[in-house]
């Protein structure tokens, strides 16, 4: 019989770790800080190009060592980027191959914590632990389950809606405690809970910036930057923020450069679209490091997150929100909900509905004509938010306490 690694000793579960770039990779690393034994159980490195990363054999287990933390690997789906059926398959292969090893290893840690950025699947290793074992297990909620399943294109028939349902329950009920990055998730949860169960708010925070790259250079000439950083899909809805800024009146247009930043299977649509409607001044820059990304931050004069009006997305606050906050730029919101509601109420810059063309028009215009007075009150109010709500190291101490069960 396995004996316990020592009274502070956590697994987490996650199908995302180091080198992929997760906010789990900073809670591994400062838990470890704090004096607690974290190992992780994963899969092989794949995101975001759906092929495994350089130096890695995509075995079906394998293990490896990373700043005092073990890594356990299981084999994973590739080529789900551009494949509906590998994507599928991604779904399950985690849950199918993990739970194999986390019944091996499991035993020996007091708590497990899970991220669940992606499929709900993933979660099913740490809830069997928790059944068969006996042990405490919190769940952080990136990303909500069933609507995210529909949101990505799956048809809401009533035997899927019946399946998805049951399984959302099920790991719900069967978890200790949940935590949430958005405050609108926990209406969406507590329908499937039996008997409360405590939900903790824990918003993502920003990705540290690099201070000490100079600014970039967009354009030579004096220009009004507007800047899209991130993955390049249907659901961001770049689309009708290429066709909004495309209806600008071409005085106003020349003022102004909508620079894009990133990859992905939608990035080739837009480029279709800015060149058959001869739409000027919006830039295709590709992918950057995410190291070196402030520099364009620094350079961009208001900062875009876009999404699709669908439900799921009206609760969702993405990373890049915090992100944007911490580069203490004003921000244009062409979404819904709660991170809209973030922009709004925090005077962080302006918002429009993603569905309505002429708002988003509007607010290109009246950030074009923003007066330095203005921007510089949305600067401040950026920083104010980035040392309070959205401060990493509480927001990661609020995560251990749930985890270890210690009431704040």
């Amino acid at each position: 019989m396995e004996e316990v690694l020592s009274k502070k000793s956590i697994l987490i579960v996650s199908e995302y770790f180091y080198p992929e770039e997760f906010k789990i990779n900073e809670v591994a690393l400062e838990w470890m800080k704090r004096g607690y034994s974290v190992d992780v159980l994963t899969t092989v490195p794949t995101y975001p190009e759906s092929k495994v990363y350089n130096g890695y054999e995509n075995k079906f287990y394998q293990k490896e060592t990373y700043r005092g933390i073990n890594i356990y690997r299981v084999k994973a789906v590739t080529g789900y980027k551009t494949s509906f059926a590998k994507k599928l398959l991604k779904y399950f292969s985690f849950m199918f191959f993990a739970t194999f090893v986390a019944l091996k290893i499991a035993k020996r840690y007091n708590y497990i914590f899970g991220f669940d950025v992606g499929a709900l699947t993933a979660m099913f290793p740490a809830i069997l632990v928790k059944k068969l074992y006996k042990k405490r297990v919190v769940l952080w909620i990136l990303d909500i389950w069933p609507d995210s399943v529909y949101a990505y294109g799956f048809k809401k028939t009533k035997l899927l809606s019946s399946l998805l349902d049951g399984f959302v329950a099920f790991i719900y009920n069967n978890s200790s405690a949940l935590a949430v990055s958005s405050q609108g998730f926990k209406k969406k949860i507590k329908p499937y809970l039996k008997e409360e169960k405590e939900i903790l708010y824990a918003p993502n925070w920003a990705d540290e910036l690099d201070e000490g790259y100079k600014p970039f250079s967009f354009s030579q000439d004096d220009k009004v930057h507007f800047t899209f950083a991130g993955n390049i899909g249907t659901v961001q809805n770049l689309d009708n923020v290429i066709k909004a800024f495309g209806k600008l009146d071409a005085t106003v247009c020349q003022k102004a450069q909508l620079n894009i930043i990133g990859d992905g299977s939608y990035l080739e649509t837009l480029k279709q679209l800015v060149e058959q409607g001869r739409i000027s001044n919006v830039v295709f820059w590709g992918r950057k490091p995410r190291k070196e990304i402030q520099k364009y931050f620094q350079a961009s004069d208001f900062l875009i997150v876009s999404l699709i009006d669908k439900p799921i997305f009206s609760l969702t606050v993405p990373a890049k929100v915090q992100t944007y906050i911490a580069a203490k730029k004003p921000i244009l919101a062409i979404l819904e909900g709660d991170a809209a509601k973030i922009v709004e109420e925090n005077q962080l810059g302006y918002c429009a509905s993603p569905d309505n063309i002429l708002e988003i028009k509007k607010i290109f215009e009246k950030a074009i004509k923003n007066s330095d007075s203005q921007k510089n009150e949305f600067v401040k109010n950026c920083k104010y938010l980035t040392e309070t709500i959205f401060f990493k190291k509480n927001i990661i101490n609020d995560l251990l306490k749930l985890t270890v069960g210690v009431k704040s």
